[in-house]
This record gives C-alpha cells, structure tokens and sequence, in this order.
C-alpha cells in the first residue's frame, strides 16, 4: 500500500486515517450490539476522530522497516483505541474536566459519566483483542509488551497520576519533564516501536524506532502546553487555557512561552536527525512529522 502523492506528509496522514478508520470500524462492535448505549459512546469517541498520528505513525515505522501498512493495522488500530479511551477519561470532571472534545461535547457530557467511565474501559479492553489479530503472530507477545508498558503505571496512567498530583504546585521544570515522558511520550514511542516489530526489524532497529517517538512524543506535548495558552476552542476542539485554571504544572509555568516553543524546536530537530539515520524507505515523512510536531497549530 503506498500513500498517494510521494512524501507529502499531509497525504500519507489523510491515507493512513482512511486506512486506520476502516480497521477501527471492523474492530470495534456494530451500533445495533448490546448494549447499545455503550457501543454507541465508544464510537462517538473514536469517530470521526483526531490527526491519528499515533496509528500514523505505527504504520509509517512498519514500512520504514520494511513492512506493509498492512502488516500493521490491528496495532495501529488499538493504539488509537488506548489513546481514545484516555481521552474519555481524561476530560471527566474527576480528572481534567472539560467539556469539549475534537469539536463537539465529551463522552460524559453526551452520555453521562458512568457511561464514558465504561465506554473508555471496554476501547481499553479492545485494544488488546486488536493486537490478537496481528498477521505476524510471533510478533504478538512483543507487541502486547509494548503496549502494556507504555499504557500501565510506568507510562500513560502513571503520568496522569503525577499531572494530577502536581496541580497547584510550585513548577519543577524536572517533574514536567518526567510527567510528560510518561502521559505523552511513552505511547508515541511505542507507536514507532509496535510499528518496527510489525516489519520483523531487530531489537536495534526496534530501539532506534522507539527513541524515534519518545523524542517526537516530547517536542508534541510542549507543543500542546503553548497551544492550551495562545490556540483557541476552533482550532483546537476543545477548551484552550484550562492548564492555567487548573495550575497545571507545564512548560509554560514554569519557563515562560519562549523558552517552551525553543526546547519545541531543539526536541524536533533531534527527532529530526533520529529519523535520518533509519532506512531511507519512509525518512522523509518522519522528517516530516518531527517538524509537525512543533510547527502545528492544533
């Protein structure tokens, strides 16, 4: 499968969404399923859906090393099925709280809390049973691990802790390094690493990859720090200037809107020069998308 017009990022990103929406749609149950008010605010959640960059970015790794998108598409499918399920989570009033989501009303806000509650635990659960579908099964254990990890305690769910916990705090520019490697970093480098063990790349070429998202994961969530202070609910789809109100512990806070779009930058320049040292097959496009990173407006 190829993306369309050569290395134009913005094609592959509307091919690879094309791609990944279908597989999302076969993976998750019908809207005539029981239950199904669930089933319906689980795919209120998942459609029509963001940028996609993490499945993206599954698939861009998997043909850098060789592999077909295809070859990668059910692990694309439940990484954007975890990401989706913290978002639920992430906008209840016990967490974030907001009522806006990629343009419109949030899960609990359309279908009550105890429903998003459980919407984004069966996506969680989803996700799992996606990756059983995965083409090349001595990949699966390898694949489960990533994901595992990057979702669990020492990832996603353990940075939310700490950005919850740090609220109200005096700003430690170390602890917002620390939280976002784990709420943001953690799922993006596991993005390129599920794609890489999709191809059959070897445990360097694996790490390379991962290293690939971590830093692209970090210049993408300072990104987002400056977007919630200078973006606006249009552009971005949801509500802009809650880490302020919530005393949210972010880049900003604590070194000032410049200083946060510099280390932006430096952290998309060094995915940048990652990315140029990993197979030419699909370089330019990860070249591409460590500049999106940082440049992007939503």
């Amino acid at each position: 499968m190829r993306g369309g017009r050569g290395d134009d990022l913005g094609a592959y990103l509307v091919f690879a969404k094309r791609l990944v929406d279908r597989e999302l749609d076969r993976r998750l149950p019908g809207l005539g399923e029981p239950p199904r008010a669930l089933h319906r605010a689980m795919r209120y959640a998942v459609f029509p859906g963001g940028k996609r960059l993490r499945p993206a970015l599954a698939l861009l790794a998997c043909e850098t090393f060789g592999g077909k998108s295809s070859d990668a598409l059910p692990a694309a499918a439940a990484l954007e099925m975890i990401h989706t399920y913290s978002l639920i989570h992430d906008d209840l009033p016990c967490m974030d709280d907001d009522d806006f989501r990629r343009g419109r009303p949030t899960v609990h806000r359309a279908f009550g809390e105890a429903m998003a509650v459980l919407a984004g635990d069966a996506l969680h659960t989803a996700a799992f049973r996606a990756i059983a579908a995965t083409r090349r099964r001595e990949a699966i254990p390898a694949l489960l691990e990533s994901l595992s990890r990057a979702a669990g305690s020492a990832g996603m769910v353990g940075g939310q802790v700490d950005d919850l916990d740090a609220e109200g705090k005096r700003p430690a520019l170390g602890r917002v390094r620390s939280i976002h490697a784990r709420k943001t970093a953690a799922l993006l480098a596991a993005s390129a690493e599920c794609g890489a063990i999709c191809a059959g790349a070897g445990e360097a070429r694996v790490n390379e990859a991962a290293e690939f998202g971590k830093t692209l994961g970090l210049a993408f969530q300072i990104a987002d720090d400056v977007l919630d202070v200078v973006g606006t609910r249009r552009r971005l789809g949801k509500t802009p200037g809650k880490d302020a109100r919530s005393k949210k512990m972010t880049y900003p806070a604590c070194v000032g809107l410049d200083r946060s779009r510099a280390r932006a930058r430096a952290l998309a320049a060094r995915a940048e020069r990652r990315a140029r040292t990993l197979p030419a097959r699909r370089r330019d496009l990860l070249v591409a998308l460590a500049r999106f990173a940082h440049e992007r407006t939503s």
